[in-house]
């Protein structure tokens, strides 16, 4: 089947077929370092994850480009506020995000350009749009005329009749619809100078708007034509449309051939949002209990062009699914294998793996469909559970050991929760040794059938997180959910 995305542009899935044969261009809108992020922000970070892993899994060379935007109206105001430099006070913020995505298993770009390092890409476009008719100044600034761009308003399908030349919008953000000539470089300010977001130009000193921004990074480090860009869904209008206009007014030439938008993430029903304070981030989340690995999983349940609900309810079921996912995993890795595995056991895992590899990867070439996915996943699941329930102690064969167990690693190469709950489970030195020799002193009490003692012992073992299974190949331990 082909891989099929649903672009933005066209308002349709169409099928996927790189500018250059087994290599991907991809970008993400990364975020404005001004405070940590939210766990909405997370969701989109981690949908663009997704996408470059699935494209890993297909067998393509990706080259992933997600930015930050160190420089623009909120980073000035919260250097002002905390009377340090732009570059003190983006510095800790971007360690931040470096820990939120480590944290949560998003695999970091192959490059994290900042805006501030990119100043000559912009004053080049800008310069170019100048020469094009497409950019003039007023008052120290320069603004983009939307009404010398025809294409404007393809992408986010705003209503073009209602801009007119001469009305302008210098904020780096404005409200939806505001459709007005847009500020690509402005004129310096006291507090732009404070702060030392100041450079010089053939129109004076001053700073970039936001959007020239990724139209400078996303073309240096990808082309003037990549394949994909992506970003939630707020950001279609204006950032997206004003990057669509900044590029291809300059170069002449497409900018972006498929462009994929995430979904909101919702808080208990509401819009997720630090301007209403209705917000959580990774570290609230964590100081609960809730382990990252629950989260990845639950943002998996949804398609990434769905609104998601995010809820402590649907935390603990996501834990609990990615508990039962590792668990057959981890009884599967370890059940006594065979070579030459008895003649009356037929194996029947290879067939389970391969219906399951084939069902996950039918339903993420249809524009990641990740719940159902998961759904093959599950059925997997299912069928490893039986047939470990089947053999009953017996050995598994080995190369049917080896089928399930790789495909469960490919289906979490993508999706990434199993490999996470396994660094959250990672069991130091001393708690291990510790826990071995009270499972010895515990099989002691109950071999001289002193089953007071071996309850007092799990008891105690149990009050350290660690939970004991006792099967027929003898205990087996773990760190408690």
């Amino acid at each position: 089947m082909p891989l099929t995305f649903y672009n933005t542009l066209t308002r349709r899935e169409e099928e996927f077929v790189p500018l250059v044969e087994g290599k991907v261009g991809l970008y993400t809108c990364g975020p404005t370092v001004y405070a940590p992020p939210h766990i909405g922000n997370m969701r989109t970070f981690f949908f663009t994850d997704v996408v470059r892993r699935y494209l890993e899994y297909r067998g393509y060379e990706v080259r992933f480009v997600m930015n930050l935007t160190d420089v623009d109206d909120k980073t000035i105001r919260g250097a002002l506020r905390e009377g340090v430099s732009l570059n003190e006070y983006t510095e800790p913020f971007i360690d931040n995000l470096y820990w939120n995505l480590d944290t949560l298993g998003i695999r970091r770009a192959t490059v994290h350009p900042r805006a501030t390092h990119y100043v000559p890409q912009m004053i080049d476009i800008i310069r170019r749009l100048q020469e094009r008719g497409l950019a003039y100044e007023s008052e120290g600034s320069v603004y983009y005329d939307i009404s010398e761009f025809p294409n404007y308003g393809a992408l986010s399908k705003v209503d073009v009749s209602a801009g007119r030349r001469g009305e302008r919008v210098a904020a780096d953000e404005y409200d939806k619809d505001d459709v007005r000539d847009f500020v690509l470089w402005k004129g310096v300010k006291p507090e732009d100078e404070q702060v030392g977001a100041v450079w010089d130009t053939p129109w004076g000193r001053g700073r970039p708007g936001w959007h020239i921004e990724c139209s400078a990074m996303s073309m240096q480090e990808l082309g003037e034509t990549f394949d994909i860009h992506c970003g939630g869904v707020d950001l279609v209008f204006p950032h997206h449309e004003d990057e669509i206009a900044q590029s291809e007014g300059a170069t002449g030439r497409t900018f972006v051939r498929y462009w994929l938008h995430g979904e909101f993430l919702l808080l208990e029903g509401d819009k997720m949002a630090k301007s209403t304070g209705n917000i959580f981030n990774l570290q609230d989340l964590m100081d609960r209990g809730v382990k990252p690995s629950a989260i990845r999983y639950l943002f998996l349940t949804a398609h990434y062009r769905s609104k998601l609900n995010f809820t402590f309810e649907g935390l603990g079921a996501a834990a609990e699914a990615v508990r039962r996912v590792r668990d057959t995993r981890d009884r599967l890795r370890d059940h006594p294998a065979a070579r030459d595995p008895d003649p009356m056991d037929a194996p029947s895992l290879h067939l389970a793996a391969d219906d399951s590899l084939a069902a996950f990867a039918a339903a993420m070439d249809q524009d990641l469909n990740s719940s159902v996915a998961l759904a093959a996943l599950h059925e997997l699941v299912g069928r490893v559970n039986a047939r470990l329930h089947e053999l009953a102690g017996r050995p598994i064969g080995q190369a049917e050991q080896a089928a399930a167990l790789r495909a469960f690693e490919r289906i979490d190469g993508v999706f990434g929760f199993v490999m996470l709950a396994d660094r959250e489970n990672v069991v130091d030195d001393d708690l291990a040794g510790w826990v071995e020799e009270r499972i010895e002193a515990r099989q002691a009490a109950r071999k001289a059938r002193d089953f007071a003692q071996a309850d007092a012992i799990r008891d105690e073992i149990a009050a350290r997180g660690v939970v004991i299974e006792d099967t027929a190949q003898g205990p087996r331990w773990k760190l408690g959910a």
